[in-house]
């Protein structure tokens, strides 16, 4: 088959449309999907660059959701059948023409969404709905404040958080980016480049959960922002890996800080991909059905545009996931 392979590490060019070995047959508890089409998220542009190396057992090949038909089922696979639209949530592989995925990962793609962009959901739902809902607990009355309000998890956070009945407070670097998040529900919006996030949460008594994309740079400021018994939900380190920690601060909000990635989280048992792909099909797949919880899609590429689309995640204008259609036939 043909998927991006890298030819070293560093910048976009390295990726390259090529042949490599195909997945074969699924083992047993797994499905063979007929990729359509995969999103492009930060930790491929990590892993490119030789930061982010796959957890133990991976594919090699970029890729972390996609979408597409499922072309053979495993042993032991009762829920799928050859020929259903799906999406999925993967540890590696997606940047390719088919590949293989544990069936616990795997979402029915409704009718009313479009197979393509439909690759847009499995990581920022799972990402969300693991750390907003199932850690969080986010729920009607409360306040979000959603770093990044013009990324992928940021928009589809804004959704989750609306639909939830939660106000939402964004942040992002341009008007145009905030425009688009109010558009989506996002009521309190917030230029960091020019505005103090703390202060302005100041002014409706603190956040009650924080998502959080910065890590380091921004953990001292977070904590001010939250409300009392407030929850810090960090999901990643754009803004480094090591800061100090107040716990005065923290002790005297009652407030908790979490931190959790997704990649390396077993694919079945206690904390699995498998447990937050079951509770989000449970409780927010309908929403996604009706059209109420959508994908934002800023642009579909070709797949042998990886390169582009490496470079768009980075945009100034870019809102919404980067999406590689891969070639049918």
């Amino acid at each position: 088959m043909d998927a991006i392979t890298l030819d070293g590490f560093g910048g976009p060019e390295v990726m390259r449309w090529s042949k490599v070995p195909d997945p074969g047959a699924p083992g047993p508890g797994e499905v063979l999907i007929e990729v359509a089409a995969a999103g492009v998220n930060r930790a491929d542009l990590l892993q490119r660059q030789g930061f982010y190396p796959p957890p133990p057992g991976a594919s090699e090949i970029l890729g972390l959701e996609c979408s597409g038909v499922i072309a053979e089922v495993g042993a032991g696979v009762r829920e799928w059948s050859p020929g259903d639209r799906v999406c999925a949530l993967l540890s590696g592989g997606g940047y390719a023409q088919r590949v293989l995925v544990p069936a616990g990962q795997v979402l029915p793609v409704p009718e009313n969404v479009d197979l393509v962009a439909a690759a847009a959901l499995p990581e920022v739902a799972a990402t969300v709905w693991s750390n907003v809902v199932m850690y969080a607990g986010l729920h009607a009355g409360q306040l979000l404040l959603v770093h990044g309000g013009g990324s992928g998890i940021g928009t589809h956070a804004v959704q989750v958080a609306v639909r939830r009945g939660a106000r939402v407070a964004v942040t992002a670097g341009s008007q145009y980016k905030l425009d688009r998040c109010a558009e989506l529900g996002a009521s309190i919006l917030i230029n960091y480049r020019e505005q103090d996030f703390v202060a302005v949460l100041g002014e409706f008594g603190g956040a009650d959960v924080v998502l959080d994309n910065m890590g380091a740079a921004y953990l001292d400021r977070n904590i001010e922002a939250l409300a009392p018994d407030g929850k810090l939900c960090v999901i990643g380190m754009q803004g480094g890996v090591r800061a100090d920690l107040n716990l005065g601060t923290l002790m005297a909000k009652r407030a908790t800080v979490h931190a959790a990635g997704l990649r390396a989280r077993p694919a079945t048992g206690r904390s699995s991909k498998a447990d937050i792909i079951a509770d989000l099909r449970r409780h927010l797949w309908e929403q996604v059905a009706d059209g109420h919880v959508v994908p934002v899609v800023h642009a579909e590429l070709p797949i042998t545009d990886a390169a582009e689309g490496h470079r768009l995640l980075d945009g100034a204008q870019t809102v919404g996931k980067v999406l590689l259609v891969v070639p049918q036939g």
